[in-house]
């Protein structure tokens, strides 16, 4: 196979041509007794159970068991619910609305058994990260169960699973008003504790309000994991894209005791000096610059005593001139010790980051047969459409692994890396990002479409995945560059592995565009209007330039556009189209399947149907197109021999009413073959999961939209009695 022969149609082909040989690998722990116990199913976060009494032959009987809803909890109309629920001793846990309530669910009836509240906080208000609260985490602790959870706020609680009480004699008592004395912890004084910018300020730490936002800010938006008696904290921020100034507050990853709430170890996610990676940072831009959290969801495997986390950029991701180098641990799978925190190994996946790519989704660990070989493997999916491959106990590539040059920034005291890794199996999901919008990508529905795209492309510089933002008063010939890629922001569809198999689902999208250009700031502090929060008496201190706060030297301020007679019509890409039509063959909502002990790509379809904006565009008539997907994202789970699957019609802030019934499918997992259909209430959002309750299986599916009465809520089915 050639590394652009990427359309695969498997149906109809004999199963036993498309299974490895390796159909019973293990599965971490997990999904034992029909459970679901972490956010991810099992600690690989694979999102897959094995079990079967909804098959293919049953899936159309399935009727709705309960519908739980989510705005009942808050005011949350424009709530995304990206909260997948546990199953755990005969109860499923989840959080609600962007306060992030946690709540007990009858498995069978989907009453709701105990809430439990953080208390008001100005903190909570400042969060920049509410309304994203992936789940919980659950341990037994000296044979009691226990909810962990880490709320907007940035604190950690523990609750008893019985009667979501804040656990006694567990944690430290937090001087705010309507706290309990125990069972919570405020993660910020750890957090920084060691941090040289807050040891140097003078003024008292007031834990009802947090960190200045001179210094930076902090939250979360992933629930820790529990290994080995050991609870990892994962670190959130404001989005570094949505932030003008320089400085932020570092996202170490700590551990802390599940039995007594003990703080145990602390990893640097940017390293201090001694430490390895140190070096990776220029004109000690590590004393100031910050970020680099784990906002993503983490994976585990116990056996090995590792911990798996996923880091994002550091501060201001569109330009890096105040910190040049490849600013490890930034864009890496880290691989740490969880009771010591020590670095056992690390991949960074991408160098110097200014595109947005941070890792977006958990790696999945999977055991594979490669070459014969038994591999203990994680694999780690992108926003870019690649697909890494390591052995998770030494770190070593499955396949090798080749840095490629890429283009360089032209923006006075910018910084790009030269080089970035691109993995030589799997192939890409889509294999335009390998050079970006080369000629066989062009738009070609009709001879004339193709001409004009072609000669609009002439005014512009083609590269792939790492396509460096302009200057604004740049004086080459062309308008801008122009990049592609494939992932997409994977946030709202996470890609689903099979344990039992090896074979990898993702739903990916093309996507080509012409970054913003850049302008300078002139130390003008623009930040994000959304995270103007009240402070001390009545002060906001997130709406105005603050002393001590350095801004960027360079932002995005939009591009230069080309005149009518270059290009009539621009897109919100910044790309021209022609007519609306985009300059590249779309591909709206692909899914395809991999089988991870070859690399090789199994089948690969279009989810959805074609835009109706398409059959009745003036320039289209007497066309027959391909089907191009439709509107949203796929998002599926892996249940025995199914895929099952939907379409997620909601997508970051922007919300797409449906265009058509609304059906949960349940695919043959070797082919993508659609065996059964039921209909769902409302737009699928984000996972699923599915659990065995006194002998009936259950499948939930997270739905919520504006466009529908089911925000923020939860749909279960079973087959009738």
């Amino acid at each position: 196979m050639t590394r652009h022969d990427f359309r695969i149609a498997a149906i109809g082909l004999a199963p036993a041509l498309l299974l490895t040989a390796t159909t019973a690998l293990a599965q971490l722990t997990g999904t034992e007794n029909g459970e679901w116990r972490y956010l991810g199913g099992d600690a690989g976060h694979t999102r897959s159970s094995a079990l079967t009494q909804i098959n293919g032959d049953n899936f159309s009987d399935l009727e709705v068991a309960w519908i739980w809803r989510g705005d009942n909890f808050g005011p949350n109309r424009d709530y995304f619910n990206r909260a997948t629920p546990i199953y755990v001793d005969g109860v499923v846990y989840t959080v609600a609305s962007p306060r992030r309530q946690v709540v007990a669910i009858e498995p069978a009836t989907g009453e709701t058994l105990w809430t439990f509240r953080e208390p008001e906080t100005i903190r909570h208000l400042r969060s920049p990260r509410q309304a994203y609260g992936k789940g919980v985490a659950y341990a037994e602790v000296n044979g009691r169960g226990v909810i962990f959870v880490t709320s907007p706020a940035f604190f950690l609680w523990a609750l008893d699973a019985e009667t979501g009480r804040p656990l006694e004699n567990w944690g430290a008592q937090v001087p705010i008003e309507g706290f309990p004395g125990s069972g919570t912890l405020d993660l910020i004084p750890p957090l920084v504790s060691d941090w040289g910018r807050w040891q140097d300020r003078s003024a008292s730490y007031d834990a009802n309000f947090g960190i200045p936002r001179e210094l930076g800010m902090v939250t979360s938006s992933s629930p820790p994991i529990v290994v080995n008696g050991v609870v990892v904290v994962l670190v959130g921020h404001q989005p570094s894209y949505g932030q003008t100034r320089i400085e932020n507050v570092p996202g170490d990853i700590m551990g802390f005791s599940a039995e007594t709430g003990e703080f145990l170890w602390k990893f640097h996610t940017i390293p201090r000096p001694g430490e390895f990676g140190h070096e990776t940072w220029h004109n000690d831009a590590w004393q100031w610059s910050g970020d680099m959290s784990t906002w993503a969801p983490a994976s585990a495997d116990p056996d090995l005593g590792l911990v798996y986390l996923v880091t994002n950029a550091s501060t201001v991701q569109t330009y890096a001139g105040h910190r040049p180098g490849d600013n490890l641990f930034g864009g890496s799978v880290l691989a740490l010790d969880v009771q010591t925190g020590e670095r056992r190994w690390h991949f960074q996946i991408h160098r110097s980051d200014q595109w947005n790519y941070d890792l977006p989704t958990a790696p999945m660990l999977l055991d594979l047969t490669v070459d014969d070989q038994e591999i203990p493997a994680l694999v780690q999916y992108t926003k870019q459409g690649l697909i890494f491959a390591f052995n998770r106990e030494t770190g070593e590539p499955i396949w090798p692994i080749e840095d490629r040059d890429v283009l360089q920034t032209e923006v006075p005291g910018g910084y790009t890396s030269a080089r970035q890794p691109y993995p030589t199996r799997p192939e890409p999901v889509d294999p335009i990002i390998w050079d970006g919008l080369t000629e066989e990508f062009v738009v070609d529905y009709t001879s004339e479409l193709k001409v004009r795209a072609m000669e609009i492309l002439t005014h512009y510089r083609v590269g792939g995945l790492y396509v460096p933002n302009l200057p604004q008063d740049h004086t080459n010939e062309f308008f801008n560059n122009v990049g592609c890629q494939a992932g997409g922001n994977v946030i709202p569809h996470p890609p689903v592995a099979d344990a039992t198999t090896g074979w990898l689902y993702s739903s990916h999208r093309r996507s080509c565009s012409a970054p913003p250009f850049m302008a300078p700031t002139n130390g003008v502090d623009q930040d994000n209007p959304d995270y103007a929060r009240p402070g001390p008496g009545g002060a906001t201190p997130n709406s105005t330039p603050t002393t001590g706060t350095t801004v960027a030297a360079w932002l995005p301020r939009g591009a230069r556009r080309p005149t009518p007679e270059q290009a009539p019509h621009v897109s919100a890409t910044g790309l021209p189209t022609i007519d609306g039509i985009p300059l590249y063959k779309q591909m709206n909502n692909q899914l395809s399947a991999f089988d991870m002990n070859t690399g090789g790509r199994t089948w690969s379809l279009p989810v959805g149907e074609t835009p109706e904006v398409y059959a009745i565009h003036e320039r289209l008539q007497d066309v027959e197109l391909p089907n191009l997907g439709g509107a949203g994202w796929s998002i599926q789970m892996v249940a025995g021999d199914l895929l099952v699957q939907t379409r997620a019609l909601s997508e970051g802030t922007r919300q797409i009413r449906p265009d058509g019934p609304l059906l949960l499918h349940g695919r043959d997992k070797r082919t993508g073959e659609i065996l059964g259909s039921v209909e769902l209430p409302a737009p699928g959002q984000y996972g699923m999961m599915t659990y065995m309750y006194d002998g009936k299986q259950y499948i939930v599916v997270q739905i919520g939209s504006i466009h529908t009465d089911f925000p923020g809520s939860l749909v279960a089915y079973s087959l009738p009695d």
